[in-house]
């Protein structure tokens, strides 16, 4: 007789949780044919060691593994620090800050809108209307020091003519991604990983792969306005809208900031 009880039902529940968290983890960048290979290999080792047992194979497929692990780590570095920034980040737990912090919340709930939204907003409307390509990056839960730090320090208080002048055909910043954090123009100029999702339109240029890349790297929210067409992007947690809506747009950026 099996003896199953409540504790192999949590057990299931969450291995199957881990294992949806990897697999979606992998699919916003780009790795899923990865994880199909990594569960095959899997199977096939549980099957040769413990349904068939195999002694040479599974000995074999021990060895394996056993590599294999640290291979896996060194493969997926970016990915597992990613894993661990979303784990330890406020977003994830905002259920303890909601326990103990409820008169807090209650206090802000009528809280004034940021007016640094509108700011943004009206520079990304004034920049499609002429077509001046941008990439407007705004932190989150999630550091960007190490993006801030390979552009140029700005910290400047936020504002649409400010935001305008960086990206002018002729400025020198122009090229890079601004970063926007803690309501203020942090950097400017940055260099930002690129996807390499093969599912985005061919028509999207480099900013719109640097808006997915960063968005499928952290929990910030990536704004792009196209120099062709004017259109304006979102990408976040590994999502990319095209075409965004002024009221879509507003939204958004206040769920940041």
């Amino acid at each position: 007789m099996i003896d199953f009880g409540i504790k192999d039902i949590i057990d299931i529940v969450c291995v199957a949780a881990l294992l949806y968290y990897v697999y979606k983890l992998m699919k916003e960048s780009g790795s899923l044919n990865v994880f199909y290979g990594i569960l095959v290999f899997m199977v096939v080792w549980i099957l040769v060691s413990q349904v068939f047992e195999m002694k040479l194979l599974r000995s074999i497929f021990d060895k394996l593994m056993s590599v294999g692990v640290l291979a896996l780590i060194i493969l997926f570095q970016e990915e597992i620090r990613r894993f661990f920034l979303t784990l330890g980040s406020q977003r994830k737990l905002g259920f303890i800050t909601r326990v103990f912090m409820k008169s807090g919340r209650r206090k802000t709930k009528n809280k004034v809108e940021n007016p640094s939204v509108m700011k943004i907003v009206r520079a990304c409307e004034q920049m499609s209307k002429n077509k001046v390509g941008a990439l407007i990056i705004i932190e989150h839960n999630m550091s960007l020091t190490d993006i801030i730090n390979s552009g140029e320090k700005v910290d400047a208080i936020i504002s649409a003519p400010l935001i305008q002048n960086i990206f002018f055909k002729n400025s020198p910043l122009h090229d890079g991604a601004m970063i926007i954090s803690h309501n203020r123009i942090t950097a400017a100029g940055c260099i930002l990983p690129v996807s390499h999702d093969m599912n985005i339109p061919k028509e999207l240029g480099l900013r719109h792969r640097a808006a997915l890349g960063i968005s499928q790297q952290s929990d910030a929210l990536a704004v792009v306005v196209s120099e062709e067409n004017g259109a304006i992007s979102i990408a976040r947690r590994g999502e990319l809208q095209h075409r965004v809506a002024t009221e879509d747009l507003e939204s958004q950026i206040a769920e940041i900031i």
